[in-house]
């Protein structure tokens, strides 16, 4: 029964409809809404908005986690009701939009949002939206398969709507570890030294005078859309675990590694799942996003602990884990993004962090979010929180893209997210190069030996030795260093008709 999930008794009078719910929003508001990758994203209130907003000018600046599933973006987008959109997403027709112009798009770093709204630095959030299993006696929140910045969003609201998901069990409760950092200039540390601690309590404490909504829904999250390795991820997978192999025998690395943290996608999931081909146990994760390939690392008895902000999981894996959520939460553990992709945490605890690069160049920048340097894809999300403070910063991807028409290496990065100075090991299905303690010069020898695929390595290494003779620290040739980029915009490729990568 809804009210058996409803726990603190006055609250049960403010339950009322999506339609009802919608009808708070002002156009201009700023609104926070609850889901991360996918997951604990709200399921009603976002379509109610979105018909109210078909049929009057009404348009907010929404902030999430990150993505969000059950097409809200592209519904709520088509209806014109984003004006302003923040910090990271993944849908087709947002994106268009936000290519277009048509919707201002803030790429942030994901740990640097609430920190700008605790702060002041943005405008402040009106509502937040924040799914949940269940309120608690004294009106906390407990959050389903995602934290995100829900639980900064429900504090820092001015009002608080509440979607009470009956589709979820009511078995999460205790998943969550909420711990909200004090403000600057006064902060304590975060008192966090191992993935497996909890510092925090299992709700999202908040006035329960502000939650002037619930609404109930009953709708599972939107399954994953990565797909199952192939031969090039599975090389990917195998080198680096060669690689970790190795740094293990050469005593910089226990055979349970160190804290492992794997970015959302095909490629990453993929990389992760050859872990359990590996020699590595007891392994901990301590990553933003759960995938398909954590879970089957806890079943295999390879991964000993996880903790992350969200699980994102193919239909079948969330239902088998939602299933047995009593069994697997033992050794989960979900946090605030703030906290799971915290730099002070991340550099504590010394990550293994492993993410996917779009493009990189011969110096080791790298591209996560544009197309042809102009082109939003989804966004940066945690790759540079977790690259930049990582231990190890691995950077994978397929060394060509669209039947080999792009190559990932490129002179040049079109667009940098991730500078050369973040970046330590590259690694493609062709091989991995260790860039650690490496020159420029040197860093390039590397990637276009071991990374780069055959159809352009010869053009890369001309485009260097030419550039060299030039000379400088980083050599380019500026007049040529977005000539792949240049052709494949016009002729479809970045090779010429004869094979070649030359001069566009």
């Amino acid at each position: 029964m809804p009210l058996d999930r409803i726990r603190l008794p006055r609250l049960r009078e403010r339950i009322m409809s999506p339609e009802e719910a919608a009808s708070l929003f002002r156009d201009g508001m700023t609104v926070g809404m609850s889901g991360f990758t996918r997951a604990g994203d709200c399921k009603a209130v976002p379509f109610a908005l979105a018909e109210r907003a078909a049929r009057e000018p009404l348009q907010i600046t929404l902030m999430t986690g990150a993505s969000l599933g059950n097409d809200i973006d592209k519904v709520l987008s088509e209806a014109n009701a984003i004006a302003r959109r923040i910090p990271f997403q993944s849908d087709p027709s947002l994106r268009r939009k936000i290519n277009a112009g048509e919707v201002m798009f803030i790429d942030q770093h994901l740990s640097e949002t609430v920190e700008q709204l605790r702060s002041g630095q943005i405008a402040p959030v009106d509502i937040a939206v924040v799914e949940a299993s269940a309120i608690t006696e004294n009106g906390g929140i407990v959050p389903t398969t995602s934290v995100g910045n829900s639980a900064s969003f429900a504090v820092l609201a001015k009002k608080i709507i509440v979607e009470i998901n009956l589709k979820m069990p009511v078995e999460l409760e205790g998943l969550h570890d909420i711990y909200i950092p004090t403000y600057r200039p006064h902060r304590l540390p975060i008192p966090l030294i191992a993935p497996e601690q909890r510092i925090g309590l299992p709700y999202i404490p908040v006035d329960p005078e502000k939650i002037v909504a619930i609404v109930i829904t009953e709708k599972a999250d939107s399954p994953s859309n990565v797909l199952p390795p192939d031969p090039e991820t599975n090389a990917i997978a195998g080198h680096l675990n060669e690689f970790l192999y190795h740094e293990v025998k050469a005593g910089r690395l226990s055979p349970s590694l160190q804290p492992l943290q794997a970015g959302i996608g095909t490629i990453a999931n993929a990389v992760l799942h050859g872990m359990l081909d590996s020699p590595f146990r007891d392994l901990k994760m301590y990553s933003e996003v759960l995938q398909d390939s954590t879970v089957e690392l806890l079943d295999d008895g390879r991964l000993s602990f996880a903790s992350a902000s969200s699980i994102t999981l193919s239909k079948a894996t969330y239902e088998r884990v939602l299933g047995q959520i009593e069994r697997y939460k033992q050794r989960l553990v979900l946090r605030p993004q703030e906290i799971s992709n915290h730099p002070e945490v991340i550099r504590r605890l010394g990550l293994i962090t492993i993410n996917t690069a779009l493009e990189c160049d011969l110096y080791g920048n790298v591209n996560s979010t544009h197309v042809g340097g102009t082109h939003m894809m989804n966004g940066i999300g945690g790759s540079g929180d977790f690259a930049r403070n990582a231990h190890l910063s691995v950077f994978v991807t397929k060394s060509i893209a669209k039947d080999g028409a792009i190559s990932s290496i490129v002179p040049m990065v079109s667009h940098t997210d991730h500078t050369e100075h973040d970046t330590d090991i590259i690694v493609t299905e062709h091989g991995l190069a260790d860039l650690r303690g490496l020159a420029p010069r040197e860093r390039a020898r590397q990637i276009i030996d071991h990374c780069t695929d055959p159809l352009y390595r010869d053009a890369l290494r001309d485009y260097f030795l030419r550039a060299c003779r030039r000379g400088g620290q980083t050599p380019h040739l500026l007049e040529e260093a977005f000539s792949w980029h240049l052709r494949y915009a016009r002729e479809g490729a970045m090779l010429a008709r004869d094979g070649r990568v030359e001069p566009a």
